[in-house]
């Protein structure tokens, strides 16, 4: 019987269990106890930051840093299209919306099309950068470091200071990813801009099942992010709250998962690596399909594996590979066609388009090994030539 091999999947083979034990038996199982404050001090003290906080998911973190953004009703933030939807979704939980930019051949953001949009279709008036065809300000830009890529932040941030911008870094897919060179040498993803936001889903290079985190570099910002994440508590005793708080605490099960989880981060690297250089040398005399590259100026964390397909019906294909138990997926929709964006500004989106039209996503959990990496080469040979 063939073995099924799934896209991305936890691996669960360190103190886990341990730890997650160790809370239930001092029956610390909700947004309280050591572990939180523990999981925090340790991504921070791993990203080289001075302060982390733990949230509820990914998500939480992105709109926690869109409020303390300054981010309005009627405001509007930039995005890329080629993202998943959870990028996008929490600016329009501020009654704000998206602006839609291109990728480049990172995935990322083009930054020369982004810098092109600022100088030619906004205005640049008493500090504000204000969009030409929607006369609405834009206040910040939403960076997604795609699949352990990391988007060019000396660009980004050079705009985002000559037109007053906030930068928020969905860094969800790229903990554990830094540049080898330039001005933001030995500088994680998520750590450069004004907030960096990341995920802990099941399928991320660690997992607390579910959760995620904030980090930011502007004064008080964590402080804030905390406090509102935790309903926004002036008085914990009489419960006085002067501002509208969140639910977005992360949980003591979940943070005992993601220390344990974190411990194995640089492994869980190693390995993907390994057998991303695997594929890459395996599919190498295939004509029909092309394993993307990762930057070279950056230290990935080779979160996921993007394979190039040079004709076919990507669809046909996904479903021929799950008949033979190999899971594959397409990129993503991407967002500007999607029916609560359809209508939203975009901005000459070209190859977003074309490499969602020809990528798939192939296995990269860190429990392949080898053999499963040469056998969905040899079923993908098989399905498309080559």
């Amino acid at each position: 019987m063939e073995k099924f091999i799934p896209l991305s999947v936890p691996n669960l083979k360190g103190n886990e269990l341990n730890y997650v034990t160790s809370a239930v038996s001092d029956e610390w199982v909700s947004t309280g106890g050591e572990y939180i404050n523990r999981f925090e001090k340790d991504i921070a003290d791993y990203l080289k930051v001075s302060e982390a906080v733990a949230c509820q998911s990914g998500t939480a973190a992105l709109h926690l840093s869109l409020i303390l953004s300054g981010i309005k009703a009627g405001d509007e933030v930039i995005t890329p299209t080629l993202t998943f939807i959870a990028a996008v979704n929490p600016i329009r939980y501020m009654g704000a919306e998206p602006v839609f930019m291109d990728c480049d051949d990172s995935l990322t953001i083009d930054t020369l099309k982004l810098k092109e949009f600022c100088e030619e279709k906004c205005d640049f008036v008493d500090g504000k950068l204000i969009n030409k065809a929607s006369k609405k300000h834009i206040k910040a830009i939403i960076v997604v470091h795609i699949f352990g890529n990391m988007a060019d932040m000396e660009s980004i941030m050079e705009i985002a200071e000559k037109y007053n911008i906030k930068v928020i870094e969905d860094a969800t897919e790229a903990l554990g990813s830094y540049y080898l060179k330039g001005k933001y040498k030995d500088k994680y993803a998520g750590t450069i801009g004004d907030f960096g936001a990341y995920s802990f889903n099941g399928n991320k290079i660690i997992t607390t099942g579910g959760g995620g985190m904030l980090v930011s570099n502007l004064e008080n910002g964590c402080k804030k992010a905390k406090y509102l994440s935790t309903q926004a508590k002036d008085d914990e005793l009489n419960y006085i709250h002067n501002e509208v708080g969140y639910n977005y605490r992360m949980t003591n099960l979940q943070a005992a998962l993601g220390v344990a989880q974190l411990e194995k981060i640089e492994d869980f690297i190693k390995i993907k690596e390994e057998n991303y250089l695997l594929y890459k040398k395996l599919f190498k005399n295939n004509s029909k399909v092309k394993l993307l590259n990762f930057s070279d100026e950056i230290r990935s964390n080779k979160w996921f594996y993007s394979l190039f397909i040079n004709e076919g019906d990507i669809g046909k294909i996904i479903r021929e590979l799950q008949s033979h138990k190999i899971q594959t997926r397409p990129i993503w929709g991407l967002i500007h066609e999607q029916q609560p964006y359809i209508n939203n500004f975009t901005y000459n989106i070209e190859k977003a388009k074309h490499y969602s039209e020809h990528i798939i996503n192939i296995p990269c959990s860190t429990n392949l090994n080898a053999e499963d990496v040469k056998r969905v080469v040899e079923i993908i040979s098989i399905v498309i030539g080559g």
